[in-house]
């Protein structure tokens, strides 16, 4: 194979910034667009510079080389798709207001695809009739879109996004748990060549739907996920998939429910201190309506309600706050007084913690006045328990009990067992051993990856710059010609040589550029290896610079060369 050209920063398009983009909020973002990186097009919409484009097609590259070695098939399918398969498996609405949707000039409807298993499975259903055709898994690397309400965060949050989609399908639940188990060790070895850090946690399905669902997150304060991990077992999940066991207790010598005067007494903070008990002995409600629906959501009043997992509970439906409307409406809902007891055509939901034989200091569902000693199953009944409350640091492991910790962190990747929701809507049979139609079984797995390029920018990155693993830097060395002719003339020999021996080379041959500014430069830039021809180039000696230790040296030509071919 040829050698790579040398990259010359004279006619390199990567114009470097000083300052960081005033929108910037993240590292990642403030570092990418300074280093000449990518460029903003629109709110959520990223150019690929040459820079950037070289880091993405190496991240690339090694996820298509991991899928390969575990004997996917790569495909390329249409970004805009019809409307009717992602009408079959209800996710035409599911999606909600994050669906690009759009029409034709004939009226017909049409999407931006977020995610492809309506239109995979229905290539297999086209190309596979027996069981002899399986199992299969298929994937492809593509822009992906979603219409974020905040996009943010540079290329961490876009509309548009590079990703790769797999799907397995087999006949059998053991061969999808092959498939699943296939892709679990391919990521690890994906992310691990990459250069990240990562935890593998337990995760929600979503809108995706499915049974058993992991995600591999990368710790970082930019991420917009939070997990928790024990410190004493293996376990570790999405705060949304942190659950807990129902545990009833006995009730049964609690006095009978009393209610007790409390004026101006609307709010938990307010109650507990006019009697003088902690928070966590009051009952919280919270009034939200679920397609119109009124619904109460019981927790203990110490904890936050997580609005995400109420709205992840009740989808596909619309989840929103009452409003005052809806108390004018309703006068046996009193604002700051509601309790369980006595509710009438209110649908109520509680946390676990909420369990029977539970008692509680809540409203009396009259002004000015609360209720103690409710205990739940007895004064009340939950409709459904839904684990609900906001996770907090030291929460109890729900394996060993052990306080948890949380971290922040960036998703990306994510694998699922769908089961056969999407078999089953889209009727995916092939004909078994005993010549009858079977149901195929399918899993999905996601990989982010120009979000693995953020990802990385946020762990490796210093106070100097960018700072890349070697694997997926755009160039192995990075040579600085510091200023004349004699040193330019040198640079410019080695870059040749280095390339030569099959190495990717940046240089910098910039005239009329400081030293100053081109050292700078190749700090920002992150190739893990700088080459600087500088005073001593009249004797053939040139310094070798690690970007991520700092450690330099001075070795003539001939050793620099050894050494980076090494």
């Amino acid at each position: 194979m040829a050698n790579a050209p040398v990259q010359r920063m004279s006619q390199l398009m990567a114009k470097t910034l000083r300052d960081d983009p005033a929108d910037a909020e993240v590292l990642s973002h403030k570092l990418l667009v300074r280093a000449g990186y990518v460029r903003r097009t629109a709110a959520g919409i990223w150019s690929w510079l040459p820079l950037g484009k070289k880091v993405l097609s190496n991240v690339e590259r090694i996820v298509r080389e991991e899928m390969d070695a575990i004997g996917a098939q790569e495909v390329t399918l249409p970004a805009l798709l019809p409307r009717e398969p992602y009408e079959a498996t209800g996710r035409w609405d599911e999606y909600g207001a994050e669906l690009f949707r759009l029409q034709d000039r004939k009226g017909g409807d049409y999407l931006l695809g977020p995610t492809h298993e309506e239109i995979f499975t229905l290539l297999v259903k086209d190309q596979c009739s027996s069981y002899k055709d399986l199992p299969v898994i298929l994937y492809q690397i593509q822009n992906k879109f979603r219409d974020e309400a905040r996009p943010r965060a540079g290329i961490l949050r876009g509309r548009e996004f590079l990703m790769k989609d797999s799907y397995s399908f087999d006949t059998e639940d053991e061969g999808l748990a092959r498939s699943y188990a296939l892709h679990r060790e391919a990521y690890q070895r994906v992310f691990e060549r990459l250069g990240l850090d990562y935890r593998i946690v337990a995760a929600t399905a979503g809108a995706m739907g499915g049974s058993k669902s992991e995600e591999f997150l990368a710790p970082a304060q930019a991420g917009e996920d939070t997990f928790a991990d024990c410190p004493n077992c293996d376990f570790a999940a999405n705060t949304e998939a942190v659950s807990y066991p129902l545990a009833p207790v006995d009730g049964s010598a609690v006095a009978a429910a009393e209610e007790i005067p409390t004026p101006d007494t609307p709010t938990i903070e307010t109650l507990a201190a006019s009697l003088g008990v902690p928070a966590s002995a009051t009952l919280k409600n919270l009034l939200v309506k679920v397609d119109g629906e009124i619904v109460a959501v019981g927790v203990p009043g110490d904890r936050e309600v997580d609005m995400g997992k109420v709205e992840d509970h009740f989808a596909p439906a619309v989840v929103e706050m009452v409003t005052e409307t809806d108390f004018a409406e309703r006068a046996d809902l009193v604002r700051g007084y509601v309790g369980p007891q006595g509710l009438e055509k209110v649908r109520y939901v509680a946390d676990p913690r909420v369990a029977p034989g539970t008692a509680w200091i809540t409203g009396a569902n009259k002004e000015g006045m609360h209720a103690k000693n409710v205990v739940a199953g007895r004064d009340f009944e939950v409709e459904e328990y839904v684990d609900v409350v906001v996770v907090e640091e030291g929460d109890p492991c729900p394996r060993c009990g052990t306080g948890l910790t949380l971290d922040r962190a960036i998703e990306i990747g994510h694998i699922f067992q769908l089961g056969r929701k999407y078999a089953d809507a889209l009727k995916l049979d092939v004909l078994g051993q005993n010549g009858k139609p079977v149901r195929v079984t399918m899993g999905s797995y996601g990989i982010g990856v120009s979000r693995a390029v953020a990802a990385l920018a946020e762990q490796t990155a210093d106070e100097k710059g960018l700072c890349w693993p070697a694997e997926v830097a755009p160039a192995d060395v990075h040579v600085v010609a510091a200023g004349k002719a004699l040193q330019t003339e040198l640079a410019l020999e080695v870059s040749d040589k280095l390339a030569a021996a099959g190495l990717r080379v940046l240089v910098d041959d910039r005239a009329g550029v400081s030293p100053g500014v081109k050292f700078t430069d190749a700090e920002l830039m992150g190739v893990p290896k700088i080459l600087v021809a500088g005073r001593r180039s009249g004797e053939g000696v040139v310094e070798l610079k690690d970007r991520r230790t700092g450690e330099r040296e001075e070795l003539t030509v001939d050793e620099a060369l050894a050494r980076l071919t090494a």
